[in-house]
């Protein structure tokens, strides 16, 4: 299915259809401040499984992270983390950046990396943040954009629903997408370390 929702105003009745579908174990696609994302209910592991599928890419090969819509959630998932990378993370979210923080007990296993890390977004984008709010806790996401080559279908919706339309239940139409990654930044050893630039700009 593919829904039309204008990230100025989102319809709460689309937000709450979209909830329902993260609610029944499924796979959405949705746009953020970067590249569109594929995504599903971080408790879902079956919806995990399938992402990851849908990818063709073994786990480990596979960057992903969760979507929180604050930092008092990303609290709830991470090992506490110093007084400058709070203030860092404060200043620069919500924002295009991917923060690697270190993973708590409460994060399943399977969204971890070896090193028990964990990639936490707070995207500027209202689409996301009124469906983590309605949903109450993390969405688990990855990029679908193509890591060698930039491709017109990671920005066009309609594009990306002709492509993944078959292979996921939803697609979200909010309008074209950017087609540059978020800035990534480790944190793990309490000290900011840029991994990857992308759209962010890190403001220290």
């Amino acid at each position: 299915m593919l829904i039309k929702i204008y990230p100025e105003n989102p319809a709460p009745r689309h937000i709450r259809s979209v909830v329902q579908t993260l609610n029944q174990g499924k796979v959405i696609i949705f746009p953020t401040d970067t590249v569109y994302g594929i995504g599903c209910d971080m408790f879902y592991h079956k919806a995990f499984q399938k992402i990851q599928q849908i990818k063709g890419q073994e786990k480990a090969k596979n960057n992903f992270s969760i979507i929180v819509k604050d930092l008092s959630m990303l609290a709830e998932y991470t090992l506490p983390i110093n007084n400058a990378i709070f203030r860092l993370m404060k200043k620069n979210l919500p924002g295009p950046f991917t923060f690697i923080l270190n993973a708590n007990s409460k994060v399943p296993k399977l969204f971890q990396s070896k090193k028990r890390t964990l990639g936490i977004r707070i995207p500027d984008h209202r689409i996301l943040m009124a469906i983590v709010e309605e949903l109450g806790h993390p969405l688990v996401t990855t990029s679908i954009h193509d890591e060698d080559e930039v491709v017109e279908y990671t920005t066009d919706p309609e594009l990306i629903y002709e492509k993944y339309g078959q292979l996921v239940n939803t697609v979200i139409d909010g309008g074209y997408g950017s087609n540059e990654a978020s800035t990534v930044v480790d944190c793990t050893t309490g000290e900011p370390n840029i991994l990857r630039q992308g759209k962010g700009i890190l403001m220290v």
